[in-house]
């Protein structure tokens, strides 16, 4: 076998060269690359930390961080030259280091192991992808808090196992998801402390016999906590998980919305009109409009959720500390992110254009008998037995489906033969307006309850953008 690299920046130990096809199997750069920019915020912090303990001097610091901000320039202008035989990340960097700054470039290492290197920057690449989440949870959230607002008085069939059940209000399906994108949010804002986590000072599993100050490179770095366990630091990949189990709960999420998306585009339901712009054509039949955007975020979801599964299964079995196969932690939450965000920017622009057919919607409620349930209510509130008044009500229903009309259809004489407890306030009654504004109970479709949740969301935004929404 050819050998690429014959002295590796880890391999005094080592009399020969690597193989080419271990070095490219072994390899992670193609992965780990992205977390560049972190990698050099970490670098920067422990050399800081390094100084101010008297293990670098100050004309080495210069240097370091000189060299380092050069790299950050390469980097973020894609001129870096990366090159797989180093491995890494850190081994390109820490090469590229020496290049320019000779010998000081060596020192930085000092302290630290890639171990608890590559710890610290997968925590802050989750960490940030998390808040990106975050952001872009909110912008949706406002999307369709903005969309409800328009749509307080809209009526549709609410469902339960997709048969038409109550009138609702298409404000109130709609915020529906808002909660669970909060949810989401939330769930986020729960775990980042625990992802924000240094674990540079625990170096290769049991801490280093320097005097560093792993809360100096903490507070650098803007997070929350340090290690406090050298064995569990370099070893936890806890933090990635509950960060892809958040992200699986968001496409979930998505996945649901888009599957509604799906069915009400669908002539069938025909609730919505697809915008242009996120819709396509085939390439046979010139009727068609696809709803391919919310099939794709649907179809993302199950791998984003088999992402999850993947590095689950790969720390099932490790035994501590530090094992290769961790190094196959990041390409999972890497495509998981760039899913997750693709999807909730796609989302937020699609229904910020979607059009809803208000018509068809009213044409669906007449269409399933939703006012039955306002009918047995009203029996009941006479005196008669609910569930006398829920089986006499699926007669009336019975006779209406066979006369081929809706119950409101139904003549005053026609509903007595039934029950002489009926009156002409019935009507009244299964009105399907009146029917969801009598609905405002606490988390209800009537709209006072309606306007509860549009403004606590406006208020919960508020907060969260940090005072503007």
């Amino acid at each position: 076998m050819k050998n690429i690299h014959t002295q590796k920046l880890w391999g005094g130990r080592f009399t020969a060269g690597i193989s080419s096809m271990v070095e490219s199997f072994t390899q992670s750069l193609d992965h780990d690359r992205f977390l560049a920019l972190q990698d050099l915020a970490g670098s920067r912090a422990h050399a800081r930390m390094l100084a101010a303990q008297k293990i670098l001097t100050r004309q080495e610091l210069e240097n370091i961080l000189q060299g380092l901000d050069q790299i950050r320039k390469e980097v973020e202008q894609d001129c870096f030259e990366w090159d797989p035989g180093l491995e890494d990340v850190h081994m390109n960097i820490e090469k590229r280091l020496t290049d320019l700054i000779g010998e000081p470039g060596q020192k930085l290492h000092t302290g630290r192991s890639r171990n608890d290197q590559v710890a610290l920057d997968f925590r802050l690449y989750v960490s940030q992808a998390a808040a990106e989440w975050q952001e872009d949870i909110r912008e949706l959230i406002s999307v369709l808090v903005n969309r409800a607002e328009e749509h307080a008085r809209t009526l549709l069939p609410g469902y339960t196992h997709l048969q038409p059940a109550q009138p609702v209000s298409l404000a109130h399906h709609l915020l529906a998801y808002a909660q669970m994108l909060r949810r989401d949010h939330q769930r986020i804002e729960n775990a980042l402390p625990r992802i924000r986590v240094s674990p540079l000072g625990a170096a290769a599993l049991a801490g280093t016999t320097y005097p560093l100050d792993p809360s100096m490179v903490a507070g650098e770095l803007g997070v929350s906590e340090v290690f406090s366990n050298s064995m569990d630091a370099v070893s936890d990949r806890d933090f990635a998980l509950e960060a892809l189990f958040a992200a699986s709960m968001i496409m979930m999420h998505l996945s649901r919305l888009g599957e509604e998306i799906i069915l009400w585009s669908n002539p069938g339901f025909g609730f919505i009109i697809l915008p242009e712009a996120y819709a396509t054509g085939s390439s046979i039949m010139p009727q068609k409009k696809n709803p391919d955007v919310a099939e794709l975020v649907r179809g993302k979801t199950g791998g984003v959720f088999g992402r999850l599964v993947a590095l689950l299964t790969t720390m099932k079995a490790l035994p501590l500390t530090y094992n290769r196969d961790m190094q196959e932690d990041k390409e999972p939450f890497i495509q998981a992110h760039i899913s997750v965000s693709a999807s909730l920017q796609v989302m937020a622009g699609m229904m910020s254009e979607i059009r809803f057919d208000e018509s068809n919607m009213l044409k669906a409620l007449k269409k399933g008998y939703l006012n039955s349930t306002e009918l047995a209510d009203y029996l009941a509130a006479r005196g008669m037995p609910f569930r006398r008044a829920h089986h006499l009500t699926g007669q009336i229903v019975a006779f209406a489906e066979e006369k081929g009309v809706a119950l409101e259809d139904l003549s005053l004489r026609e509903l007595q033969e039934f029950s002489r407890l009926i009156e002409q306030d019935v009507f009244h009654v299964l009105d399907y307006q009146r029917a969801v504004e009598r609905r405002n109970s606490p988390g209800g479709t009537g709209p006072d309850s309606v306007d509860r949740q549009v403004q606590a969301f406006r208020l919960w935004l508020d907060r969260k953008n940090g005072g503007s929404v």
